[in-house]
């Protein structure tokens, strides 16, 4: 007998799926990393469908921009944390089944632990090393692995560390031998996102968990499907092996352990070279005339800076431009306060006698 069948009736009167189906959800465990935009649907669905056990792990606190697109969230949550708001959201909507909360920020020192705990691990992060943390750690373990990512109006949607027909499991090493440089690929919090699109691609890959666990339909097993937000197109793509890429995976649990990746991914420790200066900081500087400010956005990106003079020099463009500067102190700024950092590694290369200084958080943070 399963507990509380009659809230999952509507599932098990679909052909192929039935009371099997339900009770194999029933009894499967899941690990959602990563509560935001792709992470709420996923836990909505996955609760309201009746998985047995469900992990949550973030270690971020609910502020105003998440609610365009985050929409298991109120006004009343910010500056909560969201693995515990989450959590608790997810037992009203299903007391029946098992939430574990891991309100901590998933590392290679901690993931080997949580993620074997679990019979299936989804992916709702929006970082490259958070990405090849997670499936190095479930390719070591053994364990499935479903994938998304967004770029503006389009997001993908795949199913790794599964044996294909062909016998050989794809893993996101295959798909990304080499992670992009850092600031090549923008994310959401960069380049933007429509809010309907991480609700969209976090509900497909619910329905992939749901379609692994209960044995029905054709799950994308070695297959990436793209979706397009704005045309309403969708395709898929097979993937294949990459022996080399393979050849780049920690040997084990000791190795992963050890592995830096950030550094892997091109995002260099400052080392104190470059400052990153909390709002208030910034705001009591910005007007000093000892600074020189630079915005190392693209240009149209939004929100405009205001009440204060800087420059604009995109970091796509700042190796070639490098900007002649007089003044000994330099603040950055970008969107989220991660390009900023990296433009005032540049610059450090050019200018080692000077001091660099990068807004904490970006623009949004300085105009909330």
């Amino acid at each position: 007998m399963i507990k509380g069948e009659s809230r999952y009736q509507r599932q098990m009167q679909l052909k192929g799926f039935g009371t099997a189906g339900q009770q194999k959800l029933a009894n499967a465990k899941v690990l959602v990393v990563g509560a935001g935009g792709l992470g709420c649907p996923v836990l909505q669905y996955l609760c309201a469908a009746g998985v047995g056990t469900v992990g949550i792990v973030d270690h971020d606190v609910v502020e105003l921009t998440n609610l365009q697109r985050q929409v298991l969230y109120t006004v009343s949550d910010i500056g909560q944390l969201k693995a515990d708001c989450a959590a608790g959201r997810m037992r009203q909507l299903n007391p029946e089944i098992e939430i574990i909360a891991y309100p901590l920020q998933l590392s290679n020192q901690n993931a080997a632990l949580i993620i074997s705990k679990f019979d299936i691990v989804i992916d709702g992060t929006d970082n490259f090393p958070a990405r090849y943390m997670i499936n190095d750690a479930c390719v070591l373990l053994n364990i499935p692995l479903v994938y998304a990512a967004l770029y503006e109006n389009e997001g993908q949607v795949a199913i790794f560390n599964i044996p294909g027909k062909d016998g050989r499991k794809i893993n996101y090493r295959d798909l990304f031998p080499e992670p992009p440089k850092p600031g090549e690929v923008l994310n959401c919090a960069e380049a933007g996102v429509l809010g309907v699109l991480p609700g969209i691609i976090g509900a497909m890959q619910a329905a992939e968990a749901i379609k692994l666990i209960s044995g029905v339909g054709s799950p994308l097993i070695n297959k990436m499907l793209i979706y397009n937000a704005y045309t309403n197109l969708s395709y898929q793509i097979e993937l294949s092996a990459d022996d080399q890429a393979h050849a780049t995976l920690p040997a084990d649990l000791d190795t992963f352990m050890q592995m830096d990746y950030n550094w892997f991914c091109g995002i260099t420790n400052t080392g104190g070279k470059v400052v990153e200066l909390e709002t208030e900081e910034f705001k009591e500087r910005m007007n000093s005339e000892v600074y020189t400010i630079i915005d190392v956005r693209e240009q149209g990106e939004t929100p405009e800076a205001k009440g204060f003079n800087y420059l604009r020099i995109p970091l796509s463009s700042i190796r070639k431009q490098v900007p002649d500067i007089e003044k000994n102190k330099i603040m950055l700024f970008c969107l989220s306060g991660i390009r900023s950092v990296i433009a005032g590694e540049i610059l450090q290369e050019v200018y080692p006698d000077k001091e660099f200084y990068s807004l904490k958080g970006g623009i949004l943070h300085l105009q909330a």
